[in-house]
């Protein structure tokens, strides 16, 4: 007999899915007012705080860039997006949603292997789908090192993470109270 409130999932390895954030390179700095983490002095630790605005850290930050912060024009954010489908289609990801913006790009993506890898393959085609239609040149970077991931185990996760994904990025997806899907 089963609770209203008792879920069930099947013994996994891996979760259902994954948030998957990556960020354009040089776009949200160490000291940033945002927040920052600080992966030398443990606050990479799931629940522990950000770190806080720290001016001149963020300035030796942007001082130390090997080149401009990199923004994603909508043409090139077209190309982003299908290469985050075609590396799915050709590893075998579930592809549930992804939102590419001017400075990061949201993905929630099935796949059984780590986060990690999935992160790295999608820098990989993005970049060079980038590369082959000319938007970057060789020695440029797109991505910052690393990426953010949340482990999504339940499907009510899932379809949170998903509904944040497509409609909760920027201004309200409404014109004159129709739907756009289009309006990013």
């Amino acid at each position: 007999m089963r609770h209203h409130y008792y879920e069930e999932w099947d013994e996994n390895p891996f979760p259902l899915a994954y948030l998957i954030t990556l960020r354009t390179y040089a776009t949200w700095l160490h000291g940033d007012l945002r927040g920052w983490v600080d992966t030398h002095h443990r606050r990479n630790v799931y629940g522990s705080p950000r770190g806080t605005q720290n001016t001149p850290l963020s300035e030796n930050m942007k001082r130390r860039a090997l080149q401009d912060p990199v923004r994603l024009d909508s043409q090139c954010r077209v190309f982003v997006e299908s290469a985050v489908s075609e590396v799915c289609r050709h590893r075998g990801y579930l592809l549930r949603a992804v939102n590419v913006r001017s400075n990061h790009l949201h993905t929630v993506v099935t796949g059984a292997v780590p986060p990690e890898k999935i992160a790295n393959t999608i820098k990989a085609y993005s970049t060079r789908r980038l590369r082959a239609e000319g938007r970057f040149f060789t020695d440029d970077r797109v991505w910052s090192r690393g990426c953010s991931r949340k482990y999504l185990w339940k499907p009510h996760q899932v379809e949170a993470a998903t509904d944040y994904v497509l409609y909760s990025q920027g201004l309200l997806p409404f014109e004159d109270g129709e739907w756009n899907p289009k309006r990013k």
